[in-house]
């Protein structure tokens, strides 16, 4: 047996029980990762990632020195508790919250705190792999197409062409376009916020900067989302309602991540620029 495996018994073999364990919620998590019309299709990155950067400080967490911090058994008997009561009630969120807490105080046990703090990021991110509750998910992207169909329809009248909001739907002079959950921004909301977590890790800007960036996701998601609804309803009436179906309306979906994209990175750029020069 080499000296790695020597070392590392013991954490290899509570990793093995605890990926055995929580076997249920990979399934669960993997089922909404690749539904139709998911929110997560990100969701199996996000191990990856987390694993990407644990692996680049590799040589200093060598180093860290290695001691079992007070209380993570404490921590460990309360994520097994939460699992077991959630999974009596089939709480598959709380479950794979559970999942994290546990998770941490195995790292607090084997390693300690030190090795925690330089692996916090990472550790963290793994919070965007997990998928919220349906109804929260139906709640927000509610009332997220109600509020991107009323600001587009200002917009619209704004450029000259006659638009009514009723409800998520948008009446134009010869057509209408229903905002529906697809295009509530929700989606692009969570996947941009996961990009922008990430973006806002990798930047030499000072903490409250970084907190900033992961912040301007939210409007950033919003206003691109309100964007691809202009474009489509002004297409819907000058090209007809058929144009925007199919093709077209997957292509804008793509480009107003795009769009989302390259306004995060600016930000991030002026914001570590103006850095620089302080």
């Amino acid at each position: 047996m080499s000296n790695f495996l020597k070392r590392n018994f013991q954490p290899i073999l509570a990793a093995i029980i605890f990926l055995l364990a929580y076997i249920p919620i990979f399934i669960w998590m993997w089922d909404r990762w690749f539904a139709r019309d998911t929110y997560y299709s990100h969701g199996i990155l996000v191990p990856f990632v987390t694993a990407y950067f644990i692996w680049q400080k590799r040589e200093e967490l060598q180093k860290t020195p290695v001691r079992r911090a007070p209380g993570s058994l404490v921590l460990f008997a309360f994520g097994i508790a939460l699992y077991l009561v959630s999974s009596i009630l089939r709480v598959y969120f709380s479950s794979a919250i559970s999942m994290l807490i546990v998770l941490v105080s195995l790292i607090l046990y084997f390693y300690g705190t030190k090795v925690l703090r330089k692996i916090a990021f990472p550790i963290c991110f793994l919070i965007f792999m997990v998928p919220l509750p349906l109804y929260v998910i139906v709640n927000i992207s509610f009332k997220m197409k109600l509020f991107a169909a009323a600001i587009a329809a200002h917009l619209l009248n704004a450029l000259g062409l006659y638009a009514i909001r009723d409800g998520s739907v948008i009446k134009l002079h010869s057509t209408f376009v229903i905002v529906d959950d697809v295009c509530s921004g929700l989606r692009s909301l969570i996947s941009l916020s996961a990009l922008g977590c990430i973006f806002a890790y990798i930047v030499n800007v000072p903490m409250y900067k970084r907190v900033l960036i992961f912040l301007t996701t939210i409007p950033i998601a919003i206003i691109t989302n309100v964007c691809r609804v202009v474009l489509l309803s002004t297409l819907a009436e000058m090209l007809g309602v058929e144009t925007i179906q199919g093709l077209l309306h997957n292509v804008t979906g793509f480009l107003v991540f795009a769009l989302a994209f390259v306004m995060l990175y600016t930000i991030g750029r002026l914001l570590e620029d103006d850095e620089v020069k302080t």
